[in-house]
């Protein structure tokens, strides 16, 4: 049984966890909470050496052990890596994540399986060269307001420049990907408008993916995909709620000294290309200037040092 292949992309803190729920209410999707194998097992391809039937079967191997692992559990799917070792055409860590994926919607008997883990959008040159002709979902936010959450949040970056920068580089690549891809394949989604009219934009989506649209899909929060998730993970509590409508603009009040005008000084252009109105007029362009962006630098690796719970103002 081969299963079609779902990717979100975009940049975390930007509802993709909503997303998924949402889409795991469908009995034609099976969207579990990402373990992130390309983003964590690329960077260490080259620890394997050339793949072979020996060091290909180590990194199976070394793939089940870290989904098994992963904090939210895979709810009623047993990976075995000697049978993922076995249905692998290729040896390939793209084989590995997609049948690992595939074993997803085969124990649920989905016609979809969803992979969650955003930054694959910089693995995107890669996965149309294996072949898996997956459907994209490019989720969207704000990235003054992803700043704001990724502040929060126990992982990222901190720094307002980095996460600018961050935030620009991501939904760039996205747009590219958008620009390369027939249209049948790309399917971009604004979250302010999912959280104001969550049943119209799920019906289009649906209907994007050919399946049918279920009420059930928004009652997401009762969902036992929903509390072993939020078991995981006090960033993930509002998964156990409502939609939240109004969790907008957070930036005009969280943002602090300078953040503003520098976020919009480094991420302007793509706020504008996604119809997002910068606030600040006429910024200064010395505050990215090369000294300010090496002490920005020096700040962002002292605050990432730091526990969640502490102020930036301890620093």
């Amino acid at each position: 049984m081969t299963n079609t292949g779902i990717q979100i992309i975009g940049t975390q803190r930007s509802g993709s966890n909503l997303l998924r729920v949402i889409l795991d209410q469908s009995t034609e999707i099976a969207s579990p909470h990402p373990p992130h194998i390309l983003v964590v097992f690329m960077p260490l391809l080259h620890l394997y050496g050339k793949l072979d039937s020996i060091s290909y079967k180590t990194l199976v191997n070394d793939v089940v052990a870290y989904v098994n692992a992963n904090p939210v559990p895979w709810d009623g799917v047993l990976l075995n890596a000697d049978e993922i070792y076995e249905k692998s055409t290729r040896y390939d860590l793209l084989e590995i994540n997609r049948l690992v994926y595939e074993q997803a919607a085969i124990s649920k008997g989905a016609k979809y399986w969803c992979c969650k883990s955003m930054a694959n959008v910089h693995y995107a040159a890669e996965m149309e060269d294996f072949g898996l002709k997956l459907k994209y979902i490019y989720l969207y936010r704000d990235g003054r307001d992803v700043a704001c959450s990724f502040k929060k949040a126990i992982v990222g970056e901190k720094h307002i420049y980095h996460l600018a920068k961050q935030w620009s580089e991501d939904q760039a690549a996205c747009l590219k990907l958008r620009a390369d891809l027939p249209t049948e394949r790309f399917f971009a989604l604004n979250y302010e408008t999912l959280i104001t009219e969550p049943e119209s934009e799920i019906r289009k989506l649906c209907l994007y993916l050919d399946i049918p649209y279920h009420a059930e899909m928004l009652k997401f929060y009762d969902s036992k995909t929903s509390k072993l998730t939020v078991a995981a993970g006090e960033m993930w509590s509002n998964l156990e709620k409502p939609i939240i409508s109004n969790n907008t603009r957070k930036f005009l009040t969280e943002f602090k000294g300078d953040d503003l005008e520098i976020f919009e000084l480094v991420a302007g252009d793509i706020l504008r290309q996604l119809d997002y109105e910068l606030v600040v007029q006429n910024p200064d362009a010395n505050l990215i200037d090369a000294d300010h962006i090496a002490a920005y630098d020096k700040k962002n690796a002292t605050l990432k040092k730091r526990p969640c719970w502490q102020p930036d103002k301890a620093i």
